[in-house]
């Protein structure tokens, strides 16, 4: 299966000519963790295939390193999709809603880096 063709609404845009360091992903990922009040037990950015990112019922994120070369927003969708998993664990209406209003949310106020 290609990551392309998953269940999930993520298409991959076209890549960035230079892609972000590892550090610098995973300080999004960390400003995102404290905005969505999570605290993840692990951040690991590793190969992958089939998908662009997992979360364990421990609190272990992966991410796909390939999701360093995609856009913000791609990558913002993904980011945010896996940590709130640490809350909700499933994909019904309450994930659903979360992921809906913080994505909102994120469009009128980008995350910004430190």
């Amino acid at each position: 299966m290609r990551r392309d063709a998953r269940q999930h609404s993520f298409a991959p845009s076209e890549p960035l000519d230079t892609p972000m360091t590892p550090a610098a992903f995973k300080t999004e990922v960390r400003t995102w963790a404290e905005r969505l009040e999570v605290n993840p037990k692990e951040l690991r950015l590793m190969d992958m295939s089939r998908k662009w990112a997992s979360c364990s019922t421990r609190g272990r994120v992966t991410f796909a390193s390939d999701l360093l070369a995609q856009p913000e927003e791609f990558r913002r969708e993904v980011i945010v999709h896996e940590l709130l998993h640490i809350k909700v664990p499933n994909h019904g209406p309450l994930f659903r809603a979360l992921l809906s209003a913080y994505l909102n949310s994120a469009d009128e106020q980008p995350v910004q880096q430190r």
